[in-house]
């Protein structure tokens, strides 16, 4: 009877297991080792785990063995980097991993000495560490050759499923197996196959052969014909059934700078992935390795100054590809449009400094959604193509395309490619039944017949393994699979350009959505805070140094050092807040350094603009510097506490010297046990604590429509998947408004702020909120005091606002986007969680209501109701997230206009970064203003001291979608020298207005 096709396969995977027992003629193990200098036997437990720990031992292969066919097979029990050290002073290092297990030899005598740590890839910890195995292996290369080929013949039938070789491949795979003159002697094969899953089944073995012998050498031989005779078979199968289509293979090991390791860790990562690449380049002329992150490599220029030696030689000659053009792989949802100019900025320099080039490819493979402005950076910093694979895991609407051109909010374009890889994602393996279901997955290959493939180990590293690079080999002679071969990803994309010059690509304009993970925007929101304050801090600093230059002051110094730390925390599970609690531990260390660092650097440029000021007769002077450029009322908070609130405008980027004694405030604010009012608000507070009414008293209009600022509990934030990471749309399903309040009170009542102070509790955690009106203020600030003690919890502030419209602004970097406020589509319905960075805002044509915030980035728009996430609780991967206190502030504007035309971008500017104020003595009353930028209204993003040292570089941007004109006047003394990109180099750009709709432009201005 013949079998079926089903039962063929079957049987050939029995047969093909059989011949793995065989893989190795003999073994010999390696018993002299030491645990931090003490004797440890294989097998045993190591004393202890804590930490970085050693082994050592010697080995000596014996004399009949065959070097080349000799491998040193370790299981120590965790990650580790081994070295191994031959007479002569020769060593080679390798990583050690549960993928990375067999090493190749240079020397028979051989001394082994490791890092280890008692962890596995994913930070899991071995919690019963062993020495499990430690042995010399003769393999017997024509049955490992043998068993991977019908290996990977197994895995093409299953890809392949019904396609006409199918068959053929059995009936070729069946002749060679039939032709193999096999052992058969009973205590030998018994001993053999005694590690089989099925030979562990039974209840009691005989007893075993202690080395039982291999093939015999006429064995051997009919290995030999055997493979030699199914490859001939393959490729006359080829001829037939010829390769469908093409896939570019780059190796890869995804390390992701922390996750569910500290930093610490991932610079051992690092250097033990990095061996393992080298070691498989040097025996393999054809493969190919990508990495990106300026920062692992600046990392290694400290730790391993000869490892990072030997890749620039392979840089060099083509294997190692440093991609990315990137300090590190950033989330791109929640730095401001600034950072994401300094990663490219400091990244491409970087790059170019080390390894003689800039770089064309963004590689972002693992990032969650990105940000509109990216395409226009990657632009300006000399990279115009774009990889990710990340949007194929949105888990309610397939994102359309894979080879596309991308659209950022200004119109710049890149070539985006990614690839629909159903094992493991950008962790591919090279083997059939990842290459065919890739490639069929593929869309655009009617239009461009390449995609891409990444392969190797990765998240916690290890990277590619031999095995990998031997499979290239064999199926280079398979059928009907597609073709693979390493390649460079820039390669692929000069290639897919090409294409895109011929053939009418699709596009994608704006952001990207991911449709998952949607709580990144709001798990560990203190280090999110601390970010935005180390931004905010920097970019002052910079503009405060810059502007003190101008008026006479020393040059300023380059903050790269600050800005390195602050980018490094953006890495796309560090500032997501999906990492560990020793990560946040670190991140908060760093964070709160470089913000003192930045204080004191602005310390020391209002001090130097103080000395550079006019002298006079007023004993008691303040200094008020602007570092924006929207004009502002005077607003501050002096040493000491002190409040001001005056009727006095401070224009952009000026300084202005004011006598204290004259400054008086706006005028005009009153308070009451629950209301609170100015010549621009009228506030109530309702009972239940959140604001019964708003009245914008310009245009009469109540703001509200029903109490805003509702606190609300969400007990069952409980996602299905990756607690840290995501939020399930039925969240709302259980929620508890916090509406009995334990205390309402007016707890200041001065001519300058005004204060209204409530306290709710829930469960065990509190939320103590401040509803503060200063004198002048055209919002309402709600300082908030959370003292947070509930997991997997979520706490949001919902405000419904008496306006109505479709969309809602929601700012981004270098911009605003527009969302649904319905759900009238699968894709607007998705929506319910997303990205603002200071502001949303709700505006019909003539008036407007806006939330601002200053440490918050999650946020919702449903109908009339604004939401803000405010603090989550989750207990994966840190069980602590956010546990304690945290302040933040978060405001309600109503405006007349439009957001735009409302002021809603300037008042959330000045909420993240107050006017800077010193006070001073014997100055003259004065108001200088160093730089001024008039026209078409613009936002700062910075002014810095040039990377060549060579006067400044004034960056702004165009916030709301206009065009027009825009002059740049600085000084006397100064003058514009030319536009530059953000590379800092003269940029080319068409001729048309000075400033078009979301444009980022850069001036050099020097001293004429």
């Amino acid at each position: 009877m013949q079998l079926t096709i089903a039962q063929r396969l079957d049987r050939l995977k029995v047969r093909t297991a059989e011949l793995s027992h065989w893989r190795e003629r003999a073994v010999l193990a390696i018993d002299n080792w030491t645990f931090e200098g003490e004797d440890i036997a294989v097998g045993e437990a190591w004393p202890h785990r804590k930490g970085l720990v050693h082994f050592a031992s010697q080995a000596k292969v014996p004399r009949d063995w065959p070097l080349e066919e000799t491998r040193l097979q370790l299981d120590l029990g965790g990650e580790s980097l081994i070295t191994l050290a031959y007479e002569g002073g020769e060593s080679e290092s390798f990583g050690l991993d549960p993928y990375h297990q067999e090493f190749p030899l240079k020397g028979r005598n051989l001394s082994i000495a490791t890092d280890s740590v008692a962890r596995f890839p994913f930070g899991e910890p071995n919690r019963q560490p062993k020495l499990n195995r430690a042995q010399l292996a003769w393999l017997d290369i024509p049955v490992h050759r043998l068993h991977l080929l019908l290996r990977q013949i197994v895995e093409a039938i299953e890809a392949l499923d019904d396609h006409d070789v199918v068959p053929h491949l059995l009936d070729a795979t069946e002749m060679a197996l039939r032709s193999l003159d096999w052992p058969s002697a009973t205590a030998s094969y018994v001993s053999r196959t005694a590690n089989a899953e099925w030979q562990q089944k039974i209840w009691e073995l005989p007893e075993l052969v202690a080395n039982p012998p291999g093939l015999s050498e006429d064995e051997r031989a009919t290995v030999v014909a055997a493979y030699d005779g199914l490859i001939v078979r393959l490729k006359t199968l080829q001829e037939r059934y010829p390769q469908n289509g093409e896939l570019l293979l780059t190796g890869h090991a995804h390390i992701d700078l922390a996750w569910l390791w500290p930093y610490d860790e991932t610079r051992r990562k690092m250097r033990r992935t990095f061996h393992t690449a080298l070691s498989l380049m040097n025996r393999s002329p054809d493969f190919r390795f990508n990495q990106s992150t300026a920062h692992y490599y600046a990392q290694m220029e400290a730790d391993d100054p000869q490892l990072l030696a030997r890749i620039k030689e392979k840089v060099a000659d083509g294997s190692w590809e440093v991609i990315g053009g990137m300090w590190v792989e950033p989330d791109t949802n929640m730095p401001t449009g600034e950072s994401l100019v300094r990663q490219i900025l400091y990244g491409q320099r970087y790059f170019e400094k080390t390894f003689g080039a800039r770089h064309t490819v963004c590689w972002l493979p693992d990032c969650f959604g990105f940000s509109g402005a990216l395409p226009q950076l990657l632009r300006q910093g000399g990279i115009e193509s774009f990889f990710t694979i990340k949007v194929n895991w949105s888990e309610t609407n397939r994102f359309p395309y894979d080879l596309f051109w991308w659209e950022g909010l200004d119109g710049s374009r890149v070539l985006a490619h990614t690839f629909d890889n159903p094992m493991q994602g950008y962790n591919g393996f090279v083997q059939p039944d990842c290459l065919t279901p890739t490639w069929k997955n593929f869309r655009a290959k009617t239009l461009h017949d390449i995609s891409l493939l990444a392969v190797g180990y990765g998240d916690g590293g290890g990277g590619v393994t031999p095995e990998m690079v031997e499979r290239e080999v064999q199926l280079r002679d398979f059928p009907a699979i597609p073709k693979a071969r390493w390649c460079k990803v820039a390669d692929f994309f000069e290639s897919a350009h090409r294409t895109a010059k011929e053939k009418r690509l699709p596009t994608w304009s704006g952001e990207i959505y991911l449709e998952l993970h949607r709580a990144t925007l709001t798990s560990q929101s203190g280090v999110k805070r601390l970010h935005r304050r180390a931004e905010r801090a920097l970019i002052t600093a910079e503009t405060l140094a810059s502007i003190a230059h101008m008026i006479g002051g020393a040059a300023p110094q380059s903050l790269e050092a600050d800005w390195r730390v602050t980018l490094k925390n953006e890495f796309h599970d560090i500032l997501p807040g999906s990492s560990i609690n020793e990560v946040y531990q670190d991140a908060e260390r760093e964070l709160f350094g470089v913000i003192d660092h930045a204080k004191t650097a602005q310390k020391d440029a209002m001090g130097a603009i103080v000395s550079a000021l006019p002298k006079g007769g007023i004993a008691d002077a303040l200094v008020v510097v602007n570092p924006s450029l929207d004009a502002r009322p005077l607003r501050a908070v002096l040493a000491g506490g002190t409040i001001l609130s005056t009727s006095d405008l401070i224009s952009p980027l000026a300084i202005h010297v004011f006598d204290r004694a004259a400054l008086k405030p706006a005028g005009g604010l009153r308070a009451e046990a629950r209301r609170l009012e100015n010549e621009h608000l009228a506030v109530t507070i309702g009972v239940d604590g959140a604001v019964q009414s708003l009245v914008h008293k310009a245009t009469g209009r109540e703001a509200l429509a029903g109490s805003a600022n509702q606190l609300c509990v969400y007990p069952v934030d409980k996602p299905r998947n990756w607690d840290a990471w995501d939020i399930d749309a039925d969240y709302p399903e259980k929620g508890i408004r916090l509406d009995k309040p334990e205390s309402i009170e007016l707890v200041e009542n001065s001519p300058d702020r005004a204060a209204i102070k409530v306290v709710h509790r829930y469960r065990d955690s509190s939320v103590v909120q401040h509803y503060v009106l200063t004198a002048n203020a055209r919002r309402l600030d709600i300082e908030t005091e959370i003292d947070w003690h509930d997991r997997r919890t979520l706490l949001r502030s919902l405000s419904p606002v008496a306006t109505r419209a479709r969309t809602a602004t929601f700012e981004c970097a270098y911009g605003v986007v527009s969302r649904p406020t319905h759900t009238n589509t699968s894709w607007d319905a998705a929506m319910f969680e997303a990205v603002a960075h200071r502001f949303i805002d709700l505006s019909e044509p003539d008036f407007g209501v806006a939330l601002l915030n200053d440490a918050k980035y999650g946020h919702s728009a449903r109908g009339n109701v604004l939401g803000i996430s405010l603090v989550r609780g989750p207990i994966y991967p840190d069980p602590l997230a956010d546990e304690g206190v945290q302040r933040f502030t978060y405001a309600l504007l109503p405006h007349a206009g439009e957001w735009h035309s409302g002021g809603v971008r300037e008042e959330a500017d000045d909420l993240n970064q107050p006017l800077i104020v010193t006070a001073a003595t014997n100055l003259a009353e004065a108001t200088l203003t160093p730089i001024a930028v008039t026209g078409t209204p613009v936002a700062l993003s910075a002014i810095k001291p040039a990377e060549d040292g060579d006067g400044l570089v004034l960056r702004v941007y165009e916030p709301a979608g206009r065009r027009g004109g825009l002059a740049v006047r600085p000084t006397n003394g100064w003058a514009v020298s030319e536009a530059v990109n953000l590379m800092e180099e003269p940029a080319q750009r068409d001729a048309g207005p000075d400033i078009l709709p979301f444009e980022v432009r850069s001036w050099k201005v020097k001293r004429a």
